[in-house]
């Protein structure tokens, strides 16, 4: 039976699990894919580290170029993550003809143009199930079995970390600082967390997604992104009155002449299954021509599960090493000679249902000016909640609206804010309703 040698280019967490899969399930993989696939080196700057792997001597080494530059390695699994060595080590794996695996979602997002170009040129097959979704089949799903389908919208729970986060506080009431710190100490968030709860990671998937869904280049740049470190449990409590939870999703339609591509915290209907996904978890809902809706749900992130996509990733790989063909999938879905600049709407020319809380005295009249201004907008209330009443201070003024542009919705807001009678910032949260009312 033939060998296929694998390169590994850093064993960190998902990288050790991946060489776990690799070592422990070898009969497994080499009954399905008819070779041997060996761990011929990994290499990592720690190799002191008990990684609970038995390797044999010499396969850890310090230098990841020497794996790359290595004329027995057949298939480079990067792992490294980043955007600066990792983007040199695969540029230069494409370079001496050799297939590249890898889950750096964020390199990708920035510079995948020119790294899907370069393996364009050197015909060499680039696989990066891993990036989005972890173990969830999001790329396979879209470059071969919808690739039939002309793709509507998607929306997604990308992030695992947020809707950790936003889970809790709907659960019990806790406010965002407290849950982080609880996600931190139960390492369902970085030390650092302001790529995930910012919005970042989510929009390097979304990125990624647009450009396989639309055959777009991928545009990192021109996303709106918006995190979820404002949401509070009073808003929450809000939404659950009015039959929504709040998620931050990746959204992206088809708009004609261009895309929408927008990550924000949203109020989802209970009616829509992506309201019932909690905990770390991953969901993806796609609308395609052909296939109507459907979902994607899954382990987002973790050793195992994202192991599992890169040795999948691994696996599809050497089935093509072995039959001789280099680029039968498109890497993202579309011929390269196909993939345009599509323009991403402007955030300002969004139109959806919104969410707003007003900090507002309770005197007469104050309900009437806020109305007022809405109307000089355009903006029509669908329905308004105040709570309680008081004779000092602010009580909110709760208002959902049907659908309006949000230009004009900002326009508004600050209109509103310069009010004596307004107290507070006011709040918006954007509302993804499905009955595509008004």
């Amino acid at each position: 039976m033939r060998t296929i040698n694998v390169g590994l280019l850093g064993c960190g967490t998902v990288g050790t699990g991946v060489a776990k899969i690799l070592i422990e399930n070898k009969d497994l993989i080499s009954s399905r894919v008819g070779a041997v696939l060996a761990l011929k080196h990994i290499a990592d700057i720690d190799l002191k580290t008990d990684r609970g792997i038995q390797f044999n001597d010499g396969v850890m080494i310090p230098d990841a170029f020497t794996v790359v530059d290595d004329p027995d390695i057949d298939i480079i699994i990067e792992m490294i993550g980043g955007e600066g060595i990792a983007k040199d080590l695969i540029l230069k794996a494409i370079h001496n003809g050799k297939p590249v695996v890898t889950a750096n979602k964020a390199l990708l997002a920035v510079h995948g143009n020119v790294i899907f170009n370069s393996a364009m040129k050197h015909g060499v097959d680039l696989a990066f199930e891993a990036s989005v979704g972890g173990c969830m089949p999001i790329i396979k799903s879209l470059r071969e079995s919808l690739a039939g389908n002309h793709i509507k919208s998607m929306a997604g729970i990308l992030n695992g970390t947020c809707n950790y986060i936003l889970s809790q506080s709907t659960e019990d009431g806790s406010n965002f600082e407290d849950v982080l710190i609880q996600a931190q100490k139960n390492g369902f968030a970085e030390a650092d967390p302001t790529l995930d709860i910012e919005g970042i990671d989510a929009a390097h998937k979304l990125a990624i997604l647009t450009s396989l869904a639309y055959g777009m280049e991928i545009n990192f740049n021109d996303i709106y992104i918006e995190g979820i470190s404002k949401i509070t449990p009073m808003d929450i409590e809000f939404a659950g009155q009015f039959g929504y939870r709040i998620k931050l999703l990746a959204i992206t339609k088809d708009s004609g002449n261009s895309i929408e591509a927008r990550v924000h915290p949203t109020m989802v209907p209970f009616s829509n299954p992506l309201s019932g996904v909690d905990g770390a978890l991953n969901a993806v809902t796609i609308s395609g021509d052909a296939i109507g809706d459907m979902m994607l749900y899954g382990f987002g992130a973790g050793m195992m599960p994202t192991a599992s996509a890169v040795v999948g990733d691994v696996i599809d790989l050497a089935r093509n090493i072995l039959s001789g063909s280099t680029g039968r999938v498109p890497s993202l879905s579309f011929q390269m000679d196909h993939i345009r600049k599509i323009p991403i709407l402007p955030m300002e020319d969004i139109r959806v249902h919104y969410y707003f809380r007003f900090s507002a005295l309770d005197r007469p009249g104050v309900l009437s000016k806020i109305s007022g201004i809405l109307g000089n907008y355009d903006i029509s209330i669908k329905s308004v909640h105040q709570k309680g009443r008081q004779t000092k201070g602010a009580v909110p003024i709760v208002m959902l609206t049907h659908l309006a542009r949000e230009a004009d919705v900002q326009n508004a807001l600050s209109d509103i804010y310069s009010l004596d009678v307004v107290s507070d910032p006011p709040v918006l949260i954007r509302i993804e309703d499905e009955n595509g009312e008004d």
